[in-house]
């Protein structure tokens, strides 16, 4: 399976370039925000960083962040306090990560649209 992202600043109206991002694996997850389903506290996942990239002028990665991941969980992480620093906005926000299950299937497309004091993410296509 391939991923890519791209960044979209709302409030701006632009893409949203120079933000570093960093994909993880992720064992251990279940996908609830408190526990698993046995109580395992959140937190108690294990994050392997599988790579990264900074997006480009046109709010997107150069290439894809990964071309053969496996089923399982995973966590892109976006850096935008220093996005938001440069474009001397007051930001609410200094990393936004968002934790998402591959299932199968060849592409997954999972984006970012960004404002300064909220986010919002889709699984695109």
């Amino acid at each position: 399976m391939t991923l890519t992202t791209h960044v979209i600043d709302t409030a701006a109206g632009v893409p949203a370039a120079g933000i570093a991002i960093v994909l993880y694996a992720v064992d251990g997850a279940t996908g609830t925000p408190l526990a698993s389903a046995t109580g395992t506290p959140l937190g108690s996942a294990t994050r392997t960083r599988l790579g990264g990239a900074t997006t480009n002028a046109g709010g997107r990665t150069d290439a894809p962040l990964a071309e053969s991941l496996g089923p399982g969980w995973y966590e892109l992480t976006f850096a935008v306090a220093p996005y938001f620093a440069a474009q001397n906005v007051a930001a609410f926000y200094d990393e936004i990560t968002i934790r998402f299950r591959l299932e199968g299937g060849a592409h997954y497309h999972v984006p970012l649209l960004l404002g300064p004091w909220g986010y919002s993410t889709y699984r695109g296509s």
